[in-house]
């Protein structure tokens, strides 16, 4: 008899289920790994954190030490305009003019409760005096912009819509 006669023939679907089957110690191996890579992760994300906060505070500062300077020669500190405003739409679609409907959809505010973070441009700011009467704006503080992030944010990433680490 042959060597190829005398090997059992076993189906495909069952090599590759055998194939895909790990043993214990590769499931540990595999959840030892995450949990380092997890680890090393949050060490990233904490550094992060602590490296925004101390510039935060150093901004702080800065303008704290500007505004004292500014006082001590008898001059006045104006400080810089804001760079971000966010913007939430307050009224619906009725009766609602063809430009402003167009620059609301430009700045995706479909809906009332609507809200979006936008850049301070000359262009912007032409654009929201046009559709002042349907929207409310403002320059967000630091504080309201994590809670808003978190708790409804989403970044875009590669084109790709992903919720904020938790």
């Amino acid at each position: 008899m042959s060597k190829v006669a005398s090997k059992v023939l076993k189906p495909e679907s069952l090599l590759k289920k055998e194939a895909h089957i790990k043993s214990d110690d590769q499931i540990k191996a595999d959840k030892l790994a995450k949990k380092e890579d997890f680890k090393a992760k949050q060490k990233v994300i904490y550094a992060r954190a602590k490296k925004y906060a101390r510039e935060y505070t150093a901004q702080r500062n800065n303008i704290r030490n500007q505004v004292r300077q500014a006082k001590e020669s008898g001059n006045f500190f104006v400080p810089a305009q804001p760079k971000l405003a966010f913007v939430i739409r307050t009224k619906g679609i009725n009766k609602l003019a063809p430009k402003p409907r167009k620059i609301l959809q430009l700045l995706r505010l479909l809906q009332i409760n609507n809200g979006v973070f936008v850049r301070l441009t000359k262009a912007t700011k032409q654009m929201l005096q046009l559709i002042e009467p349907y929207v409310t704006y403002g320059e967000p503080s630091l504080k309201t912009i994590k809670e808003i992030i978190y708790k409804r944010g989403h970044g875009k990433v590669k084109g790709q819509k992903n919720p904020p680490f938790r």
